[in-house]
């Protein structure tokens, strides 16, 4: 698959508003790259530079030192950020900051209108954005009246309307309560294994992280573990050591190991954990 996102040896500071004031470094010789199609989670503790590295993939942040190509636009082409954002949508943790208007359907359009689309094509392009995560029958609703997943999955259909390759999503379930995260990770899923979209997704729970084809975890500005979910989380030492926990299922395989117990490395589902305890009980 085709590369979509690129950065070679990015580093980050940010600059203090005082001139005597050292910068603070963020990121560190990043080297990443994202294909099309790629479900990519992204992990660690608050502070790590995770949102920071988003920030750069759809050019709201440039890097001090090295490149990010976004479908090979350098994004430190300030001519050229209009057509990488057009390529790259971005989600952030509180729906309410992207809720524009009072109706449904024109906050979907908000952005369509402002870019000039013709009108038969902005209701085109709304009423599939819409029905794409699951909210064309509230097209008519005032957003305000929605629960928190419904208007993030609103926020969502906003960005799919602008038809970009790429969504990236910061934290955006840290607001929700369990419902409204499994209807936010449902549509992403289903947007990723059934329109190809390509999604980075930045969480802090371990149960979303599994659900992606690759987790890269953060640490200290650097890149630490870039692997499969399995992979990733098998080494639940080195996530612990970074302030990171692992899916509970993950901790309990990982916890019957420590006490002799023959248990293979990796588990991710509750179901692959009852099938392992069943043979090591012997049933």
């Amino acid at each position: 698959m085709k590369k979509l996102i690129q950065f070679k040896q990015v580093s980050f500071e940010y600059n203090h508003e005082s001139e005597e004031e050292e910068p603070v470094a963020v990121l560190h010789d990043i080297t990443l790259s994202i294909k099309e199609g790629d479900f990519v989670a992204v992990l660690g503790h608050n502070g790590s530079g995770k949102s920071t590295l988003a920030k750069h993939i759809n050019a709201i942040l440039q890097p001090t030192e090295g490149v990010v190509w976004v479908d090979g636009i350098d994004t430190s082409k300030e001519e050229l950020v209009f057509e990488i954002r057009q390529q790259v949508g971005m989600v952030f943790q509180n729906p309410d900051n992207q809720l524009v208007a009072t109706v449904v359907e024109e906050d979907v359009a908000f952005a369509l209108e402002n870019l000039g689309v013709e009108s038969t094509e902005i209701r085109e392009r709304v009423d599939a954005a819409l029905q794409q995560v699951g909210m064309y029958e509230f097209r008519e609703h005032s957003p305000h009246q929605l629960s928190g997943g419904q208007k993030q999955r609103v926020a969502i259909a906003g960005i799919l309307a602008m038809q970009p390759k790429c969504i990236v999503l910061d934290e955006p379930t840290a607001m929700l309560d369990p419902q409204g995260r499994r209807e936010v990770l449902k549509t992403l899923l289903s947007l990723n294994r059934e329109k190809g979209t390509t999604v980075v997704f930045i969480t802090h729970f371990m149960d979303e992280a599994v659900q992606a084809n690759r987790v890269v975890v953060v640490d200290g500005g650097q890149i630490i573990a870039d692997d499969t979910p399995k992979a990733v989380f098998s080494d639940v030492e080195q996530l612990k050591k970074v302030g990171l926990d692992v899916p509970q299922v993950t901790e309990l395989a990982y916890e019957l190991r420590k006490a002799g117990i023959d248990f293979p490395n990796g588990i991710l589902s509750v179901e692959e954990c009852v099938a392992e305890l069943q043979k090591a009980l012997g049933g």
